[in-house]
């Protein structure tokens, strides 16, 4: 009989997505192939503490978005690394509780998706799922993000840097002269929408900031892009490959943190979108450049709007997609012929062919 392959889920943590990691977390393990993988949950409290989940057990209040958290069990436990590749250890009893093949990171936003966590499984020397340091940093942070994408020359929204130093020299005028109105802001390093607003008019504008600021100490403020909002799953390493995109279609002023987790009826999805054969084709080139120019791995997804004239402009990429029941990730690779546990199956040996590759990376003298 085939070894399984035991696979540390990591969810939770101290981020303001810290709900939707649960949620994402659990439409995973409820979802793994039994016969091929044993699960090790691993929740991570608002406190930034590991423990131990039983699997039948893990969350309270799961099938309500607004109050799904933690349960109340307490075996705390620390990664280190061992001879056998990544362990387990009871922080209490002070012993190994087991080993890991792999560590799937469904952490979104803060200290998830930004490099953080990525930084400290590469030290632990296990396999982790997803980007690596430095395509998860860079992912992350849309200032950067968007000027590495400029480079490149990749078609991004014109947008303004703002760091908490400068906020009290912020002038609506000269902002508003330059993207014009309306326009958005959010924080530089959020997910999920987490502390955007679009903005149309001076007191608007000042709220908005001040709402971006508390998630983050630097901020963007765009320019509105006029067009479609499409959606595209990215899976591979060095040479990725693209789902069909599929489109959304808000029904409020546009694709909030309620849309996309708490309300079924918050957004129309089209998957896939309605498109001709030459946008799909335009829509996938740019969404894998994009991939390539981040230096991701693993997964991401792309979002983009799609203008009148058949443009393509890049909105942003995550790099830890939500796999909750509403996210598009899986969704549109489902729609693309690939079902939810080959993606995990793709997921998991995209993981492993990146750490056997970087085993022969020379390190030492």
């Amino acid at each position: 009989m085939k070894k399984k392959i035991r696979i540390g889920f990591l969810f939770g943590g101290r981020s303001a997505e810290h709900e939707v990691s649960l949620l994402s977390a659990k439409n995973i393990v409820s979802s793994l192939d039994p016969t091929k993988y044993e699960p090790v949950l691993i929740g991570i409290d608002k406190n930034g503490q590991w423990h131990l989940r039983d699997a039948d057990q893990f969350l309270l209040h799961a099938e309500n978005p607004k109050l799904v958290h933690l349960s109340g069990e307490k075996k705390e436990v620390v990664l280190t690394p061992s001879q056998q590749g990544s362990r387990l250890i009871n922080i209490e009893k002070k012993a190994p509780v087991v080993n890991l093949d792999v560590v799937f990171p469904v952490m979104h936003g803060t200290y998830g998706e930004d490099g953080a966590i990525q930084g400290f499984l590469k030290m632990a020397g296990v396999p982790f799922i997803g980007a690596g340091i430095l395509g998860s940093a860079v992912g992350m942070d849309k200032d950067v993000m968007k000027r590495l994408l400029r480079d490149a020359g990749i078609s991004v929204a014109s947008f303004l840097t703002i760091s908490s130093s400068e906020k009290s020299r912020l002038d609506f005028a000269q902002v508003t002269k330059k993207l014009g109105l309306p326009l958005f802001i959010k924080p530089a390093n959020m997910g999920s929408s987490v502390g955007v607003s679009k903005v149309k008019n001076e007191s608007e504008f000042l709220l908005a900031v001040a709402k971006a600021f508390l998630y983050d100490s630097k901020i963007l403020i765009e320019e509105f892009i006029e067009g479609r909002e499409i959606e595209c799953s990215l899976l591979g390493n060095e040479e990725p490959v693209c789902s069909l995109p599929g489109e959304v279609v808000p029904t409020d002023e546009f694709y909030s943190y309620e849309a996309k987790y708490m309300d079924d009826a918050g957004t129309i999805f089209k998957i896939p979108a309605e498109l001709t054969s030459e946008e799909v084709a335009r829509i996938q080139t740019d969404a894998c450049k994009t991939f390539k120019a981040l230096c991701c791995e693993g997964m991401a997804r792309v979002d983009l709007f799609l203008k009148k004239d058949g443009s393509v402009v890049i909105n942003e990429i995550n790099t830890i997609p939500g796999f909750t029941k509403l996210s598009l990730y899986p969704r549109l690779w489902e729609a693309s012929g690939l079902s939810f546990d080959r993606l995990i199956d793709r997921l998991v040996a995209l993981a492993l062919e990146r750490f056997e590759r970087e085993k022969s990376i020379k390190t030492t003298f």
